[in-house]
């Protein structure tokens, strides 16, 4: 298996030195994730600055750009070979809910799906046991067949921070999703000038049965397929019925 390995929390991140080691030990796996934090990135693509890629060791690159850049570039013609997957992780926090639209983490992966690779992207809620969530992904990719999803589908994955021994097994989850984020925050720089940082993420407010909330809640992994289409297809016939009484 030749796995390439991306993710949003940068090349030196605790969560994607663990993974690559893991990973390691059954497949080959090439890195190439940004060379900085970049979180919420969500699906961007760097188009109007050069991107550069420096060889940090060997089958380990960083790129000044994003986790969309490093996933794009990689299968687009700076690399030579095919590869069988892509990973994205391991995420320094939860990806759940609308978490997903923001998600540099299941970004990368979306870009290797689109680009016609089976990816799994994977998030431990917390900071701590990365290996655990390590384990998750070396348990399940050998298992993981290429016809498994839909193209254009990834799969997400979140590990409850927890021991191995800790996990009360694994869930197949829809999305929940969350509260509005907090109100932003407003601080004045040294020079006196205003300065505003993004307030915290929102609380869980769909963590019903069945969401990914509500399984990590009781200790469980929550796998949740996620498709690019974001039509809501349920809304369609009522906007044509609108649209004809105009």
């Amino acid at each position: 298996m030749r796995i390439l390995l991306s993710n949003d929390d940068g090349i030196h991140a605790q969560g994607i030195q663990v993974l690559a080691q893991a990973l390691r030990q059954f497949a080959e796996v090439i890195v190439v994730a940004p060379d900085r934090n970049r979180s919420a990135a969500s699906s961007s693509l760097t188009l109007v600055d050069p991107l550069r890629l420096l060889k940090v060791s060997e089958g380990n690159y960083s790129l000044n750009g994003t986790p969309a850049d490093c996933v794009h570039l990689a299968m687009n013609g700076f690399l030579k070979g095919q590869f069988d997957l892509v990973v994205s992780g391991i995420n320094a926090g939860a990806n759940l809910g609308d978490d997903v639209l923001y998600s540099g983490t299941v970004a990368a992966a979306l870009e290797g799906r689109y680009l016609g690779l089976p990816s799994v992207a994977v998030s431990l809620c917390g900071r701590t046991h990365y290996e655990t969530a390590a384990k998750v992904v070396c348990d399940l990719l050998p298992k993981l067949s290429a016809n498994l999803l839909n193209p254009r589908e990834i799969l997400n994955i979140n590990v409850p921070d927890l021991s191995y021994e800790q996990l009360q097994g694994m869930q197949v989850c829809r999305l929940g999703y969350r509260t509005p984020a907090a109100s932003i925050i407003e601080q004045q720089d040294p020079r006196g000038e205003d300065i505003y940082w993004i307030g915290k993420m929102g609380k869980p407010e769909d963590e019903a049965e069945g969401t990914d909330f509500h399984a990590i809640k009781q200790g469980y992994v929550a796998m949740t397929p996620l498709q690019v289409d974001m039509t809501a297809h349920h809304s369609m016939q009522s906007l044509q019925d609108w649209l004809k009484g105009q």
